[in-house]
C-alpha cells in the first residue's frame, strides 16, 4: 500500500464508527437467535441478558433502559447494528457495579489493603524529587497506606520527608500530612494508614506528635500507648487516619547500621521493555537475601542517643510495628493478647515462604504483614504481589509513580469492592482450624473461557503513523492469569495483518485452582518485524467480580490511563471442570 492510499483509507475509516459488516460472525448468530424480523425486543433482550449475560435478575426494565440509551435506533428493540454497538458500549463493561459490598466489619488483618512504598517519591529510588504530588495521585486512586520517611532537616530543628542516604530533595513532613488530609478520603471513606520509617531524635518525635495533633484532630485514630489486643474493623474507621512505626526504644545507643543489600547491584537499572518486563514467576524466585538483613523499620541512627522518650509521639502509634529479636520462628509467633505489624522485603518473603509458609498464613489470620520491594529495585519497578496475597499478607507496598506489569496487577486488584482499597481475604486464607498451605497443589475449582473477538478505537486515539509510518498496524492479543503458580499462565493470538479494527475470534480455556485470587490480564501489541512490538493498551480485571458473557473491555495507556476509545470485545464464560 502506498504512503498516499494509506492516508486516504486512514482519514475514510476515522470518519466512521463500527459497521455491521464487522460484527464478528457469532454475534450475528446470538442476535437472530434472540431477534425476530431482523429486531431484538424487549423480552428478547431481556432473555438475552439472562441467558447469554448470565444476568439473572434482568427485568424487562432493564431491557428497555438498555434499548432507550441506544440513541437513534427504534424504541421497540434494537436491529443488529443497535445491537452491535450496544455490546461494545461502556454500558456493557466486564465488571460488575456492585459498589462496596464486602463485609467491612472484620479486624483490618482480615484485609487486602492498597499500599504504596515510599509515597513521597516523583521517580526512581536515588535522585529523584520528594513532593506531596505523588502521595495525592495514589490517594486519588484509592490507595489507603502512605509511606513517609522521616528525617531531621538540615538544620536539625524540623522534620523533612526523604529517602535517607540518598540524593533525593527533601518535602517539608508537615506538607505531606495537610495533602494526606485534604485527600485522604477523596476516593473512599475507609481509614488511611500512615506508616512511617522514623529516623528522629526524641525531641523531633515529640515536633511529629505536635504536628500530626494539631493536622488530624479528631479525625486521628489514638488508642494509646499500649499494643491492640484486636484490630478495628475498616467500618468503625471510617474517615480515620492511623499511625503505624515502631514505638520509641526504652533506651537507644547510637550506632551505624550498615546496609547488607549488595550496593554495586544499586546501579543497575535494568533495560525493560517499553510496557514493562514480564511478571516474574514464583516458581522461579530468587533467594538471595539473608532473613536477618536490615529490615526497612529496623535501622538505629546516629543521634539516637537520648535516654528521653517523647510519650506524646509514642501514644499516637495505633499499629505497632518492629521484628522481634530471633530467629523467623519469633518473626511469626501469634500473641493472643496483642496484634503488631511485621515487615519483610519481598526476597525475605520468598525465602521464608519455603519453609514456613503455613506458618506466614496463620501469622497474618491475627497480625499484619507488610512486603516491601527488595533495595535493588533503585528504578522503583516491582515484584509479583501474588507472593504476599497467597500468604495472606495485607500490605503488598508498591511503588506507585512508575508502570509496568506488576503495577497493572495492583490496580487490577483493587478494582474489586467498589475500589475503596479494602478486600475482604477470602475464607481459605482465614481460616485457623484449616490453615492454608500456599505450597500444596489444589484441584481446579472453575475454568474460565475467554473469546477475544474484536478491537477498536486505535484510530482515535493513536496517530494514525503511531504503529507504522506505511501501513496499518498488525495486531494481536495476549490474554492470561495472574494467581498462584499453577494457575499463571499468558497465551496470545495471531497477528493480524495491517487492520485498524483487527478480528481475531479466538477462544482460550484458563483452569482455576484459586479463583479468589485470580487476575484476568489482557493485553495488546502491535507486532513489528524489526523492531520491539508496540504497545497498544492493557487492563486487569479481578476474576471475583468478572461478569459472564459478551463485554466491552476498556483498555489503558501503559500507565493506568483509560483510554477514550480503545476497547476489545470479549466473551468470558465460567464453566464447572
Amino acid at each position: 500500500m502506498s504512503k498516499q492510499t494509506y492516508r486516504v483509507c486512514f482519514c475514510f475509516r476515522r470518519r466512521f464508527r463500527l459497521t455491521v459488516s464487522e460484527a464478528p460472525e457469532e454475534i450475528k448468530r446470538v442476535f437472530e437467535r434472540y431477534s425476530e424480523n431482523g429486531l431484538m425486543s424487549t423480552d428478547g433482550l431481556q432473555r438475552f441478558l439472562v441467558e447469554v449475560q448470565k444476568e439473572d435478575k434482568a427485568t424487562r426494565e432493564d431491557a428497555q433502559k438498555i434499548i432507550d440509551s441506544v440513541k437513534h435506533f427504534h424504541r421497540k428493540g434494537l436491529n443488529l447494528e443497535a445491537f452491535f454497538k450496544y455490546l461494545f458500549d461502556d454500558i456493557n463493561p466486564p465488571l460488575a457495579s456492585l459498589g462496596v459490598h464486602h463485609d467491612m466489619n472484620a479486624p483490618l488483618s482480615h484485609y487486602f489493603i492498597h499500599t504504596g512504598h515510599n509515597s513521597y517519591l516523583t521517580g526512581n529510588q536515588l535522585s529523584s524529587d520528594c513532593s506531596d504530588v505523588p502521595i495525592i495521585n495514589a490517594l486519588k486512586r484509592g490507595v489507603r497506606v502512605i509511606e513517609l520517611d522521616i528525617w531531621p532537616n538540615s538544620t536539625k530543628n524540623n522534620v523533612d520527608v526523604l529517602h535517607g542516604r540518598t540524593l533525593t530533595t527533601p518535602v517539608e513532613l508537615i506538607k505531606c500530612l495537610r495533602s494526606i488530609k485534604e485527600y485522604a478520603f477523596v476516593a473512599s471513606e475507609y481509614p488511611v494508614v500512615i506508616t512511617l520509617e522514623d529516623h528522629l531524635t526524641p525531641d523531633l518525635q515529640g515536633k511529629v506528635a505536635e504536628m500530626v495533633t494539631e493536622t488530624f484532630g479528631d479525625i486521628l485514630f489514638s488508642p494509646g500507648s499500649e499494643c491492640l489486643k484486636e484490630f478495628p474493623s475498616p467500618e468503625s474507621l471510617k474517615k480515620r487516619i492511623i499511625i503505624s512505626t515502631k514505638p520509641p526504644k526504652e533506651y537507644l545507643e547510637a550506632k551505624e547500621v550498615k546496609d547488607k543489600e549488595n550496593e554495586s547491584e544499586k546501579g543497575k537499572v535494568r533495560d525493560e521493555e517499553t510496557w514493562g518486563k514480564e511478571v516474574p514467576d514464583l516458581n522461579e524466585a530468587e533467594y538471595k537475601d539473608d532473613l536477618d538483613e536490615v529490615d526497612e523499620e529496623d535501622t538505629d541512627d546516629g543521634d539516637k542517643s537520648q535516654h528521653a522518650l517523647a510519650p506524646e509521639y509514642k501514644r499516637l502509634i495505633a499499629i505497632h510495628a518492629g521484628k522481634p529479636k530471633g530467629g523467623l520462628e519469633e518473626c511469626l509467633r501469634v500473641d493472643p493478647d496483642k496484634v503488631r505489624r511485621l515487615s519483610m522485603s519481598e526476597q525475605q518473603l520468598e525465602k521464608a515462604a519455603v519453609t514456613h509458609g503455613k506458618e506466614i498464613v496463620r501469622f497474618t489470620q491475627r497480625n499484619i504483614l507488610r512486603v516491601y520491594p527488595k533495595g535493588t529495585r533503585v528504578d522503583s519497578s516491582n515484584y509479583n504481589p501474588l507472593i504476599g496475597w497467597m500468604h495472606g499478607a495485607q500490605m503488598v507496598a508498591f511503588n506507585m509513580q512508575g508502570y509496568g506489569r506488576s503495577l497493572w496487577l495492583m490496580h487490577g486488584m483493587f478494582k474489586a469492592n467498589g475500589g475503596c482499597g479494602y478486600l475482604k481475604k477470602p475464607e481459605f486464607l482465614l481460616n485457623p482450624n484449616d490453615v492454608f498451605d500456599p505450597r500444596v497443589k489444589l484441584a481446579v475449582k472453575k475454568i474460565l473461557k475467554v473469546t477475544v473477538y474484536m478491537g477498536e478505537g486505535w484510530y482515535y486515539d493513536f496517530h494514525h503513523t503511531h504503529f507504522d509510518a506505511y501501513s496499518p498496524p498488525d495486531f494481536y492479543a495476549r490474554v492470561g492469569i495472574a494467581g498462584v503458580p499453577v494457575d499463571s499462565v499468558m497465551k496470545k493470538t495471531k497477528a493480524l495483518e495491517d487492520n485498524w479494527v483487527p478480528s481475531w475470534n479466538e477462544e482460550f480455556e484458563f483452569p482455576l485452582t484459586v479463583p479468589e485470587l485470580a487476575i484476568l490480564r489482557i493485553e495488546v501489541h502491535e507486532y513489528d518485524m524489526s523492531e520491539k512490538d508496540d504497545f497498544g493498551g492493557q487492563t486487569c480485571l479481578p476474576i471475583s467480580e468478572l461478569r459472564s458473557g459478551i463485554r466491552a473491555v476498556s483498555l489503558n495507556s501503559r500507565k493506568g490511563e483509560k483510554y477514550n476509545s480503545v476497547k476489545l470485545l470479549m466473551r468470558f464464560e465460567f464453566v464447572n471442570p
